[in-house]
């Protein structure tokens, strides 16, 4: 099996760049296609319902996929595990919604900390196994940490916003003498008001006058974000692989019998150099956490997003590997900052009632984003590494002006419970003389 298994791995690094590049994107076929869908299903059933029942399907086609015998298998299964992943965003989702206004900045960044760790775990994975037991394995091993978590995500309790939403007092109750209990506080004196709402969910909700735009705007960030970001990873490969730009250039005129670059071999030093730009994602946290609550959540993303556009143009240069680390390492952190100041935002933006559907149908285009980046990275690299890198560091251009133009900044602002309250309010505890609205500044969170 170990011998039919490295066959198997090397038919598919000497596959056509586009073939590659199809193996790359089927993932993302699925999370676009599941994204909206995971995100109405948390509204309608609660958000632990729906990360459960992802968490699950995930682990169950991630593990077929290690079983796959041919390519067209492996294509069809990966596209499944897409699919699965689609609702791992509602995590974000079910956090927030826990969070008090002045912690939630911080705490959904630091938690954004565990992509990087996984990521960093991922490659560490790839050096070990790939050489010796192939890509199996690897697949097989990945799966692990899920198998973990689909085990630990029954504890989880449900969303008490969520739960006085669709009308369930009794169980937001109960949830959030829990959070007392394990906290060793008291709950908060005062009557919890329930404010039922049953077309939660609802598409038309997120194109309201007062959502529209920011919905569009928001759309076309996740977008840049998600091509920007899986962009540059698949660029780091293949500019480790060739030595730098001018290396890349000078090889697709010089050598076109030659095997392509999507099946070399990655050298030792190639793994170690890409495990140093992953690493970027922990610094890239520690200064979007730094900057987020300084500038604002809008300011922060614009940043981010020009920072990284800024260093795709300094890659035209014909730098060494040194600098070509370097530029690729400021790069990845400033580009997972954006998406991380994104996840910060859109749950804060929208109101419980639409809040998953409104984060599900953002990620829904970040995979739009993610599924046609590998022919930008991959296909179009091979005609010319120039107009590709000026097709990313235009599009992120773009998105920073698009950061700027949305109509609301979140920064000290309370969650929405309603699509049908003004803006700003948070679920609080309010005493039994009062039934006014309290604005987000003054709940009991805080």
């Amino acid at each position: 099996m170990r011998s039919r298994s490295k066959g198997s791995a090397r038919a598919y690094r000497r596959l056509p760049s586009w073939q590659v590049a199809l193996l790359t994107s089927v993932v993302f076929i699925g999370m676009m296609s599941s994204s909206t869908l995971w995100g109405n299903i948390s509204d309608q059933y609660g958000r632990k319902t729906g990360l459960k029942i992802s968490v699950l399907w995930t682990l169950y086609y991630g593990i077929l996929s290690a079983f796959a015998p041919v390519y067209s298998w492996i294509l069809v299964l990966r596209g499944l595990v897409g699919f699965g992943i689609g609702g791992v965003p509602q995590s974000v989702t079910l956090y927030a919604e826990f969070l008090p206004m002045k912690a939630r900045a911080k705490c959904i960044l630091l938690i954004e900390v565990f992509w990087a760790i996984g990521t960093v775990f991922e490659v560490a994975l790839a050096v070990f196994v790939m050489p010796s037991l192939g890509w199996r394995w690897l697949l097989l091993l990945s799966a692990v940490p899920l198998l973990i978590f689909a085990v630990l995500c029954f504890w989880l309790p449900e969303s008490a916003r969520y739960d006085v939403l669709s009308g369930n007092q009794e169980k937001a109750i109960a949830t959030l003498k829990r959070i007392a209990t394990e906290n060793g506080a008291p709950m908060p004196l005062g009557k919890l008001i329930i404010s039922r709402q049953e077309d939660r969910g609802k598409m038309r909700d997120l194109f309201t006058p007062h959502f529209r735009w920011t919905t569009l705007l928001l759309w076309f960030i996740w977008f840049s974000n998600a091509f920007s970001y899986y962009g540059l990873v698949l660029l780091t490969t293949e500019l480790f692989q060739a030595g730098d730009v001018c290396s890349i250039s000078s090889s697709k005129k010089a050598v076109e019998a030659k095997c392509s670059l999507a099946c070399e071999y990655l050298s030792e030093e190639d793994y170690m150099d890409l495990l140093w730009t992953t690493l970027s994602e922990f610094p890239g946290v520690l200064v979007t956490l730094w900057i987020i609550d300084r500038l604002g959540r809008k300011k922060t993303m614009a940043l981010c997003f020009v920072v990284f556009s800024l260093c795709s143009l300094l890659l035209f240069i014909c730098v060494g590997r040194t600098m070509l680390t370097l530029l690729l390492f400021v790069a990845r952190a400033f580009i997972s900052g954006g998406f991380q100041a994104a996840y910060v935002y859109t749950p804060e933006v929208y109101p419980t009632a639409t809040r998953a559907l409104g984060l599900g149908t953002c990620s829904g285009m970040a995979r739009v984003g993610a599924l046609i980046t590998p022919f930008i990275a991959q296909v179009m690299l091979e005609s010319s590494v120039y107009l590709s890198l000026a097709v990313y560091s235009g599009c992120c251009l773009l998105a920073a002006l698009a950061s700027c133009f949305l109509p609301i900044e979140t920064k000290g602002r309370g969650l929405q419970e309603s699509s049908h309250r003004e803006w700003g309010q948070e679920m609080v505890g309010r005493g039994t003389h009062g039934t006014g609205v309290t604005r987000s500044n003054s709940g009991s969170q805080e």
